[in-house]
């Protein structure tokens, strides 16, 4: 495999994240970084031992630039990736993709366009014991699936949103407690459940002031195989606790918190099964993000960067190319559409 040249647009904690990652694949070079503010890529730029450039413009122009990474505030991710396609460069997105359909909807077809692949950052997917949940339903162990439910029971101070500037705006942020921090989880869910028929949703700012958007939310789900579940999504409970997955059918049950697995069960036990319960029983090393938002590892985005370099080498779609990276933008539209409008909300959304 040839080693490909990075560009990181955006120079806040996440691109951090990307950078470390990419140090540690011998397949890929960090070359530059930009950013509006150009002193903040320059001393990222020094930090990461790469180039920076002043503009979006000149970090294109680079030859030596063939993927970019866009680490951006979530509402101006479009404006980074759109020309990041249109000059035929493969492009990875953090999440979520975008905060409307429509730029979600535009991304996609300007990578469609230039014949570039498209990848949104859900390095979720990539924990060795979501793998095994994904397997076991693709499998039919669950038999008949019948509850699926995620729970996000984050904390974030008064601070966070404070010094954040775009955090807890509608614009920039596309959201809360939800779009913003539950969005991992709602795409598992939706990733090991399948599609959403509709939603019925209450949400609300509890707790935190000077915010637009919401720090607490509750949905529930009904999903086209006929399951029902629950999104509970906050950043409004202390101390903070891990993400919480539970996948239950008349056969089996697996639920997930962070990396660790809580419980896995089937009606049909296998040997593997009681290995499986030892390997990834207390797996988790960090604090997932519950309480601190850099409490996280770089090593699955690693992981989703070497699948991005994959596709592109063999000409496949990534993992999380931009039509699944759109799914959970898509569910939590529609829970914000069913809190504001008092309803149901049924799937696919029309804008």
């Amino acid at each position: 495999m040839k080693k490909y040249g990075f560009g990181i647009v955006g120079s806040g904690m996440i691109a951090e994240f990307h950078a470390k990652a990419l140090q540690d694949i011998p397949q890929a070079k960090l070359v530059a970084f930009t950013d509006k503010i150009p002193d903040l890529a320059k001393r990222k730029a020094e930090q990461f031992g790469c180039a920076s450039t002043s503009t979006l413009d000149e970090l294109l122009a680079l030859d030596s630039v063939e993927v970019v990474c866009v680490c951006t505030p979530s509402g101006t991710h479009a404006e980074a990736a759109i020309p990041a396609a249109q000059a035929g460069k493969h492009v990875i997105v953090e999440k979520p993709i975008e905060v409307t359909l429509e730029k979600v909807d535009a991304i996609i077809d300007a990578c469609d366009q230039a014949g570039v692949k498209l990848a949104g950052i859900f390095p979720s997917r990539f924990v060795a014991c979501n793998k095994l949940v994904k397997e076991a339903v693709h499998e039919g162990r669950f038999g008949k699936l019948t509850l699926g439910s995620a729970y996000i029971k984050w904390y974030r101070s008064q601070e966070y949103y404070d010094k954040g500037g775009w955090k807890g705006t509608w614009a920039l942020d596309g959201g809360g407690a939800l779009m913003n921090q539950s969005i991992h989880a709602v795409d598992l869910l939706q990733w090991f459940m399948g599609e959403v028929d509709r939603v019925q949703a209450f949400m609300d700012t509890l707790v935190h002031e000077r915010i637009e958007v919401e720090d607490t939310a509750v949905a529930c789900i009904r999903f086209k195989n006929g399951a029902v579940g629950v999104i509970e999504g906050a950043t409004s409970v202390f101390p903070g606790f891990f993400k919480r997955i539970e996948i239950c059918g008349f056969q089996g049950t697996a639920i997930v918190e962070e990396e660790t697995l809580k419980c896995w069960r089937f009606t049909d036990e296998t040997e593997r099964d009681k290995d499986l319960r030892q390997i990834h029983d207390n797996a988790t090393e960090t604090g997932g993000g519950a309480s601190d938002p850099g409490a996280i590892d770089f090593a699955n985005h690693k992981a989703q960067i070497e699948d991005m370099l994959k596709a592109i080498e063999l000409d496949e779609n990534p993992l999380v190319d931009g039509r699944e990276a759109r799914k959970s933008v898509e569910i939590i539209l529609a829970i914000y559409r069913s809190a504001r409008e008092e309803r149901p909300i049924a799937l696919p959304l029309s804008e």
